[in-house]
């Protein structure tokens, strides 16, 4: 009996011991040596024209000075086989603390084409997603810049998620996906109360499509 009771003291104290040191691991731990929580992007597109009227007409990005990278630092860092990079800068707003969408064309040196038609189809990053306050304002912009969004949406966030929420997507000139997510209320509904709202407008089909929606 003495020797099941000094097993358990031991115990007991080892757990002590051991929760004291995880506690002082705890306070005693490292600050990040992250500088920033922003994670900038870097694109490779096919056509950086189309891919600027893209994001900034239909998403809502703005161009700010970009960059340029010389071949020697391309290569020496493994970004690019002895080629220079001509980098164009899209951010959400302006701010430290912006997200940059950084884009780039290599006519010299074209890129191989992945399959986008799904997510799962290839590896890899598969898809930006942005936080808009409105959703049903986001897609009447895309609308005006010629852009209609992909199978069913917007949809309404499932069960268990805030309600009153909906993803919309759209694909960029190479098939990338662009989620946004925001507040959004259905065509049928804004449109009843206010004809005039962007989106209720006739635009080639387009409007009959979203009402339906």
């Amino acid at each position: 009996m003495k020797f099941l009771l000094c097993l358990l003291a031991i115990a007991l104290v080892g757990a002590i011991g051991f929760a004291v040191g995880v506690s002082g691991n705890t306070q005693n731990a490292l600050p990040s040596n992250f500088l920033s929580e922003v994670i900038d992007l870097g694109m490779v597109v096919s056509d950086l024209e189309k891919s600027i009227t893209f994001y900034k007409d239909v998403i809502g990005f703005e161009e700010v000075a970009g960059f340029q990278i010389p071949p020697e630092f391309a290569s020496d860092t493994g970004l690019a086989n002895n080629l220079a990079l001509d980098v164009h800068v899209l951010v959400l707003r302006q701010g430290e603390k912006a997200t940059k969408l950084k884009l780039m064309q290599f006519k010299s040196s074209p890129g191989a084409r992945v399959d986008n038609t799904f997510i799962h189809s290839s590896y890899g990053f598969r898809y930006l997603t942005i936080a808009v306050k409105d959703v049903n304002a986001a897609v009447a912009r895309a609308e005006k810049a010629g852009a209609t969004p992909i199978a069913k949406c917007p949809v309404p966030l499932p069960v268990g998620f805030p309600s009153g929420l909906a993803l919309t997507n759209y694909r960029d000139p190479d098939g990338n996906l662009v989620e946004l997510v925001g507040r959004w209320q259905k065509w049928s509904d804004v449109c009843s109360v206010d004809q005039s709202s962007p989106g209720c407008y006739p635009n080639d089909g387009i409007r009959d499509i979203l009402l339906s929606r």
